[in-house]
């Protein structure tokens, strides 16, 4: 494996929470390297591009997290199992769509090519870039947002006070997210996965009008979509800020534990709120999702006809699965 791809691969972990869908609908989706993943209510399905123009799958039946575990249908939990599935998913698709991408590099020299086992990225690699985006995620997240929020306290004591440490935290991680965003986005690989993004979007958005999927339809309609992962991810910044700004501890490490400790907690909640906020779409919806509808003119990109393409090929995918199941298509 290259460097390369696995620096790509470790860069997509951390957008997964951009690039995917955690809100349990009839269709969902998501990004990967040269791909897209569609989810239909109990099945999913990736579709990647080979540099050869082939297009290989994967398909696999999924049950809802609440129907495995009841108790995931309680508030604030549903939000958890939705959520933990929908990065579950995304890690797969994006293991495949890398493993994908490795059985196209450049062989060794000497090698016997018909006695090769595919190149394949393994357990250990993965465990090792999950578990280093993890501790990138709370360094970058919790640890230095809080660490400048209390270094800007000691300075300026207008600043000192528990609140104003607390509200800076959440200021300075929003502005770190965005411009870590903003340096992803300028890699030529990632902008082609905000492409994929797109027509990941366009295909939903197609899907939903009810008009027959097809690319020519799908290109019509707008790459930003409400009930995308950015969209969702604003929402819980915004939710940390708050919850955060009202703990009541003084001392460092009891803030950075409390943090870490709280996640679940925001996650859950946030989910309520969008979905809450779905029932009136015109009011507090369109206010909660206006920023991150702001966000995705950088996380999605127009997408070529190819691209489309593939998210429909995706999108065909799940539905036959669904539909051999004998699964209805709809979310209750």
């Amino acid at each position: 494996m290259s460097i390369q791809t696995l620096l790509r691969f470790s860069a997509h972990v951390q957008m997964l929470p951009i690039l995917e869908s955690g809100e349990e609908t009839l269709v969902g989706g998501q990004a990967v390297m040269e791909g897209v993943m569609m989810r239909s209510p109990h099945s999913y399905c990736v579709a990647v591009r080979k540099a050869n123009g082939d297009i290989v799958t994967e398909q696999h039946a999924q049950p809802k997290a609440s129907d495995i575990y009841p108790i995931f249908k309680l508030p604030v939990l549903r939000g958890l199992g939705t959520l933990g599935q929908a990065m579950w998913l995304g890690i797969k698709a994006l293991q495949f769509s890398t493993n994908v991408l490795l059985q196209q590099e450049p062989k060794s020299e000497g090698a016997a090519p018909a006695a090769e086992k595919p190149a394949e990225l393994s357990p250990w690699m993965m465990g090792v870039t999950l578990g280093f985006s993890l501790l990138f995620f709370l360094f970058m997240y919790k640890f230095v947002p809080l660490v400048l929020a209390t270094q800007l306290g000691h300075t300026f004591p207008a600043l000192h006070g528990r609140l104003a440490i607390n509200l800076m935290d959440g200021v300075i991680r929003l502005a770190i997210f965005l411009a870590f965003l903003y340096l992803l986005s300028r890699m030529k690989d990632i902008r082609r996965t905000f492409e994929y993004h797109g027509a990941e979007h366009k295909v939903v958005f197609n899907y939903e009008s009810g008009q027959p999927v097809t690319v020519e339809n799908a290109q019509k309609f707008v790459t930003f979509h409400p009930r995308c992962g950015t969209s969702f991810l604003i929402v819980v910044m915004l939710v940390a800020l708050l919850v955060y700004s009202v703990l009541p501890f003084d001392g460092f490490l009891a803030k950075f534990l409390a943090r870490i400790a709280l996640l679940p907690l925001i996650a859950g909640m946030s989910y309520e709120l969008i979905r809450f906020a779905a029932k009136y779409r015109k009011g507090l919806m369109a206010t909660l999702t206006t920023p991150g509808l702001w966000l995705q003119r950088v996380t999605t990109k127009p997408p070529s006809d190819d691209q489309t393409a593939i998210a429909i090929r995706a999108l065909d995918g799940a539905f036959e699965l669904e539909k051999a199941q004998g699964g209805e298509l709809v979310i209750a």
